[in-house]
């Protein structure tokens, strides 16, 4: 699952786990935001006070792999998604990107305890980021939050993810009280060198451009000796890259208005030791990310958390839509922020097909989630069928407890829930479409499908390179599958086996009628494990590989 070094010398180069080629001096430090602004590094950037500064036009990255994908493309790890044409050559299918649906009885979390309500201040119980990870050996979700507003960090617990138990770990369920928390990652590491470094932790304190903290723990409770890291502004977070091994480092930074810079390092501790010359300008909102219209301010990149999941880093733009601070204090409101979608295959660029609000503020006087939506690190656990996605909003109010107006003020969680896998679908109407594919190569022995078609029905064919079906493999042996199914064994008359053409260069062809596609793979069992991630984890997995 992690990346081959494929020529030796000057110009190296390192195949992917699905054959996407990246060079040796990675990551990229040629990103820009736009023409028009200076190239900053991170000790020198930018700052813009008033985001109607934010003038200059902002076009969206190019995507390498998209426009020079591999000749062959490697699905061996994880269920492979159609959120782009990556594994496409043709089709006449249509392609739709599908939003999450908050779950109706929201928040699932919220304020009660004189740690989440601190008389005098602010109350809050919710993520920023904070983490929410399934544990496989207890059984439960665990969670780390925010309780009260940059006061404490705070655990609880869930057999269900609905309703949240908090321990008493000494008078109340904090941990670390010797560090308010600004912003607080917690990632699960099942790959730890050691069972006392299975929790990684990135915590900074409210302040400017500061250092922030990073300790590990053996029991998410237990902290080491915190470690101090370079330079951050406040909302810095981190996540894993298990398809390279790498921890990566998301650095707010002022490039241009509220932009990310990327630091990414084999080891965890060391990789906070950062230099300032060191990270390179990663993310930014851009013009294709539209304003509230009725604030009408340029948008800016609040935070940007990631995970695996499956075949891809799956990450989550929260993208700040105005007002400005002083604006949202006047009026006693959230700012308003929404998370958008985002893809990576190489792990650094990113594909933002859908610019829609994924999950989004309310904008609703009196809602819990009003405004102020954040994402939780881990981002989102596999629930039976389902993705579901934990977040955080705010009410806002309590003006005369805030000094900054009640824009941060009564915060709590919340879900929202998508199909697994239901990101994007190829969509057929009442005629029978097909998608051909690039050329595969894979090494298990049964196709399976995510496909909804309760009135249609999807059958598959295999090809060779040159588009000749392989004998037995034709669609009309294709035994047809209709009805809704997450994942569903698709099989053939002949009962010959994929088996027979593992290692091979091969091409699926997909019928379809009356139905969406999410996503095929090819296991290496009956049960249909797809040998990728599972983001958070979930309910009846063993880890965070589904295996």
């Amino acid at each position: 699952m992690t990346s081959v070094l494929l020529s030796e010398g000057k110009g190296n180069t390192y195949r992917l786990y699905n054959g996407i080629e990246i060079p040796a001096d990675w990551p990229p430090s040629s990103l820009r935001i736009s023409d028009e602004v200076p190239f900053p590094d991170l000790g020198t950037a930018f700052a813009v006070d008033d985001p109607r500064e934010l003038t200059a036009r902002r076009l969206p990255p190019a995507v390498p792999y998209l426009d020079h994908p591999p000749e062959v493309v490697l699905i061996d790890v994880g269920r492979q998604l159609f959120i782009d044409d990556f594994l496409i050559e043709e089709t006449d299918l249509v392609r739709e990107y599908h939003l999450a649906r908050k779950y109706e009885g929201n928040p699932v979390l919220q304020s009660e305890t004189d740690l989440e309500k601190p008389e005098g201040r602010m109350a809050g119980a919710a993520p920023k980021s904070g983490g929410l990870w399934w544990s496989p050996e207890e059984g439960v979700f665990k969670l780390w939050y925010e309780a009260g507003w940059c006061e404490s960090t705070a655990y609880a617990t869930s057999g269900d993810g609905l309703h949240w138990t908090r321990p008493d770990l000494g008078g109340s369920n904090r941990i670390v009280p010797e560090y308010p928390p600004d912003s607080v990652t917690v990632f699960y590491d099942p790959w730890a060198r050691s069972s006392g470094e299975r929790f990684k932790m990135l915590l900074r304190r409210p302040g400017s451009w500061e250092s922030g903290f990073a300790m590990v723990s053996g029991d998410g409770l237990n902290w080491s000796e915190p470690v101090k890291t370079g330079l951050m502004n406040d909302r810095s977070t981190m996540f894993y890259n298990p398809f390279r091994k790498k921890w990566i480092f998301s650095i707010r930074s002022l490039a241009y208005g509220r932009t990310r810079h990327y630091f990414e390092h084999d080891d965890f501790l060391q990789g906070t030791q950062w230099r300032d010359d060191e990270p390179v300008f990663w993310a930014s909102a851009d013009d294709l990310d539209l304003p509230d219209p009725q604030v009408g301010v340029p948008t800016q990149l609040y935070n940007l958390d990631a995970v695996a999941y499956e075949s891809v880093m799956l990450g989550l733009f929260e993208i700040l839509r105005g007002p400005n601070n002083l604006d949202c204090a006047a009026a006693g409101r959230p700012k308003i922020t929404d998370l958008t979608l985002a893809y990576s295959r190489d792990g650094f660029h990113w594909h933002r097909p859908d610019r829609r609000s994924f999950i989004a503020s309310t904008n609703r006087e009196g809602d819990w989630d009003r405004g102020y939506i954040q994402s939780v690190g881990g981002v989102c656990a596999v629930v039976g069928d389902e993705l579901w996605f934990f977040y955080s909003g705010a009410k806002g109010g309590d003006k005369d407890r805030d000094p900054e107006g009640g824009m941060y003020a009564n915060r709590s969680m919340g879900i929202a829930k998508l199909r697994r896998d239901g990101f994007a679908s190829m969509r057929a109407g009442a005629c029978v479409g097909t998608l051909l594919t690039r050329p595969l190569r894979f090494s298990g022995a049964y196709l399976f499908a995510n496909v909804d078609c309760p009135a249609g029905e999807l059958r598959a064919e295999v090809l060779d390179e040159s588009g000749r079906v392989f004998p037995g493999f034709g669609v009309e042996d294709s035994i047809p599958v209709q009805g809704d199914h997450a994942k569903v064994l698709l099989a053939w008359r002949s009962g010959r086996s994929l088996s027979d053409l593992a290692g091979q260069n091969v091409r699926f062809r997909f019928h379809l009628g009356n139905g969406d596609l999410f996503s095929f793979w090819v296991s290496r069992s009956e049960c249909g494990e797809s040998g990728g991630y599972l983001a958070a984890g979930g309910p009846g997995f063993a880890g965070l590989v589904d295996e």
